[in-house]
This record gives C-alpha cells, sequence and structure tokens, in this order.
C-alpha cells in the first residue's frame, strides 16, 4: 500500500462517524501486542487549550534531552502532523507501513463480530504503535473529543492534564457543565498524577471526587500553583508560575494570547508531576522549551499590511478568547472578521462575542460535512456588523476580506479549525 492508498483507505473510514467506546480500540491494540502498555503517557484533555499544552509539554521534554512522541487531531495541512516525535512528522513511508499492516486486522475484528473501528481509532493505534517501535521516552496524547470514552483513553498515564471544562460537543458529552466535567475526569485513572486548570467550582468539586475515588493525586492552578501574567504583546506572554516547591519568574512563550500563561503554567505542574517517577526536567530545560514551543493555527499572524490574523476558535469559549486577544492586543483601523462555523456549534453566542467588533463580516462554508445551514451565520451576523458578504468557497472568502481591507485594518480568520486551516493552507501557498 502505498502512501496514498492509505491516505484514501483512511478517508473511507470516516462512514464510520464518532463512535465513543473502547471496545473496539482495546481489541484492534490487542491483536498488535498491546503496543501502549509499554509507553509512560502525559494524556492531556479539556475543552480549549489542549493542543497548545501538548506544544509546550512536548518541547519542555524535548529540550530536557528526552525522546517525546506527540499525537494530536485534527492535523492543519498534511496527516503526518498527527504523529510526531521531537518535531519530526511521521515519514510517509511509515505511515504506509502501518496501515497495510493494520488493515487485515480490521477485517478480522469485523469477522469475529466486532464493530468497524472508526479513522479516529485507528489513527490512535498507529500512533500507539508507531511510538512504541521507535522507543519514545514520553508519549503526548491529546485527548480526541471528552475523555472517558475516547479512544485515547485506553492508556494509564503518568500524569493527567485536564486544561479547562466548558460548553462543547454537548451532543456526545452532555448539556451540563457537571456532566461535561465526569467525561473529561474520565482520563484520571488510579494513582496518577492529575494538573487542571479549571475554574470553575462545580466542576473542581468533580474533579476532586473522582481523584480521591482513584486515589490520584490533583494538583490545580489557583490553589497549588499560581499563574502570574506580566506581559502579554504581539511577541508573546510573559508570566511567573509558583508552585508548591519552585517558582519560575519570567517565563516567556511565544504564542499569542494571555490565555497562554495559564496553559504555560499547566504545561509547567505536568513535568514537574513526573518528579515522582523519577523524571527530573531542568529549570533551564522549562524555560528554552516554553519559549521554543509552536502551534500553528492559534492567534497566529500569517501577514502584515494588512495584518491577517487566524485562530482555530470553535466554541464560546475559544470565542471569549479570540475577543480578549482582539481588544487587548491589536490596535486597527476596521476589523474584517471571515467566519465559518459549524452547525453542531453555539453559532448565535460565537457570533454575538465576535461580530459587534467587526465593520465587515464574510461568512464562509468551513470544508466539513458539519457545516449544516452556512448561510444562516450571516443572517445572525446581520444584527451586529454594518456590512455581511456570503461567499461559500473559503478562498473567495479570503479573496473579499483582503479586497476590502485596508493597511492598517485587520482580517481576522475564525470559527473552525477546519476552515482556519484551509486558509492557511491557500496564504502560504500550500494548497
Amino acid at each position: 500500500m502505498t502512501y496514498e492508498e492509505a491516505l484514501a483507505f483512511l478517508r473511507d473510514l470516516t462512514k464510520f462517524g464518532y463512535n465513543l467506546g473502547l471496545e473496539r480500540i482495546t481489541q484492534l491494540l490487542r491483536l498488535l501486542g498491546n503496543p501502549h502498555e509499554g509507553l509512560k503517557v502525559i494524556h492531556i484533555g479539556g475543552t480549549n487549550g489542549k493542543g497548545s499544552t501538548c506544544a509546550m509539554v512536548t518541547s519542555i521534554l524535548k529540550a530536557a534531552g528526552y525522546k517525546v512522541g506527540l499525537f494530536t487531531s485534527p492535523h492543519l495541512h498534511r496527516y503526518t502532523e498527527r504523529m510526531t516525535i521531537n518535531g519530526e512528522e511521521i515519514p510517509e513511508s511509515t505511515v504506509a507501513a502501518l496501515i497495510t499492516e493494520i488493515r487485515p486486522l480490521l477485517e478480522q475484528m469485523v469477522r469475529e463480530g466486532y464493530e468497524h473501528p472508526t479513522e479516529f481509532e485507528v489513527n490512535t493505534a498507529l500512533a500507539l504503535l508507531y511510538f512504541a517501535r521507535e522507543k519514545v521516552d514520553f508519549a503526548v496524547l491529546e485527548v480526541g473529543l471528552g475523555g472517558a470514552i475516547d479512544s485515547t483513553n485506553v492508556v494509564h498515564p503518568l500524569v493527567a492534564v485536564i486544561t479547562n471544562v466548558g460548553m462543547d460537543h454537548m451532543d456526545y458529552l452532555g448539556n451540563t457543565i457537571e456532566e461535561i466535567a465526569r467525561v473529561k475526569g474520565g482520563i484520571i485513572k488510579p494513582g496518577c498524577q492529575v494538573v487542571t486548570g479549571a475554574d470553575r467550582p462545580e466542576v473542581g468539586r468533580i474533579l476532586e471526587e473522582i481523584a480521591g475515588e482513584k486515589e490520584a493525586r490533583l494538583w490545580r492552578l489557583g490553589r497549588d500553583y499560581r499563574v502570574e501574567p506580566v506581559a502579554s504583546t504581539l511577541a508573546g506572554v510573559t508570566f511567573h508560575v509558583r508552585g508548591p516547591a519552585k517558582t519560575y519568574e519570567n517565563l516567556q512563550v511565544s504564542l499569542l494570547g494571555e490565555h497562554q500563561a495559564t496553559n504555560g503554567a499547566l504545561a509547567v505542574a505536568a513535568v514537574e508531576c513526573l518528579a515522582p517517577y523519577g523524571y527530573q526536567v531542568p529549570r533551564e530545560a522549562i524555560y528554552r522549551g516554553l519559549k521554543e514551543a509552536r502551534w500553528p493555527g492559534r492567534l497566529e499572524i500569517l501577514r502584515r499590511d494588512p495584518t491577517v490574523l487566524i485562530d482555530g476558535a470553535h466554541n464560546v469559549d475559544g470565542a471569549r478568547t479570540l475577543r480578549r486577544a482582539l481588544e487587548q492586543l491589536f490596535t486597527y483601523e476596521k476589523l474584517i472578521l471571515v467566519l465559518g462555523i459549524l452547525a453542531d456549534k453555539e453559532r448565535e453566542k460565537v457570533l454575538e462575542l465576535l461580530a459587534p467588533l467587526a465593520e465587515v463580516l464574510v461568512v464562509t462554508k468551513p470544508n466539513s460535512p458539519r457545516a449544516g445551514n452556512w448561510e444562516e451565520v450571516a443572517a445572525l451576523g446581520g444584527r451586529f456588523a454594518k456590512q455581511v458578504f456570503r461567499r461559500p468557497k473559503i478562498e473567495e472568502a479570503v479573496e473579499t476580506a483582503l479586497d476590502l481591507a485596508g493597511p492598517r485594518d485587520l482580517v481576522c480568520i475564525t470559527g473552525s479549525l477546519y476552515m482556519v486551516a484551509e486558509a492557511r493552507g491557500y496564504l502560504l501557498g500550500l494548497s
């Protein structure tokens, strides 16, 4: 099987949709020899900030001299972005070889009466097998959806991180913050170290309860670790972290937005939690790793004159974070907002946060089966913006925004990571 054939095979698996549960991934990994059981895992979930925190933890551990596997989703431009070791993407030939190896096992499972594994389950198995064979020192895994019955939750991590808990994916995770917190808390395993930045009291109570039941040690930002922002500029964020044993002053992250100080503090706490297992991370590795961390597509400036900003904000909490950045970090004469929101998101609430800042709203269709009635966003947006344009193709939406923008204006492209990926590829000449 070639790499292109492997990608076509994976694309075909999307017909199985989201099918949460651990039975299929557990059986598939058993047929592969349970490669995950030998991995030392840092498992990172939460509503927002998972990817940035994953990138920071990975960068710190790499700076400390460790060999670190990172599994995230979705990708922006290339499937191989999903699985990296020390920042190097998995080779295309390895993807082809591993899919060739896995495919007969999927057919065997169906013959034995199992439901066919989903695309994400196959991706997860592929990543775990790759990391095991490459003998990584640590595997950093980003939760795909939720936590408890997400396919990454077959692992028993050394450290589980729950960045925060907000309202998202309610059709799968529950309609109250308490229900969602219990699902997110499902990644807490017996005896592991747990770190969270969740600041809602009801969420904190639930995570404390789960950790107590599992005899897991829970470390909380605001109680055990304190983050003190110093500066947030277009060069990044500077902040202090005061932990139970150590204080780090003037840490710097090159990612934009004051929320990255919180993600940075979570990363610091996570790597400190490796100490009980005998893994020390030098202070200089924490400073260097945070400074060198990169996570494209999130508050990323792609051009100047006019400034073009892309951000993968796709839910209410993400939109709130983006709004703060637009108000605090950027100066501009006019904001032109390019927006495409999936149908299963709280479209009206996202619009209420972002559209009032914009003079012009350009609505487009995210490249996803979940786009639904994308023009509904334009109808809703007319209540806020002076001008509203509809552009079905993302490239057309970007060009319309650029045509309307003067050199001192700001073009902000957001609403869906799928849309942001396509816009980023177009602007950088990658697609």
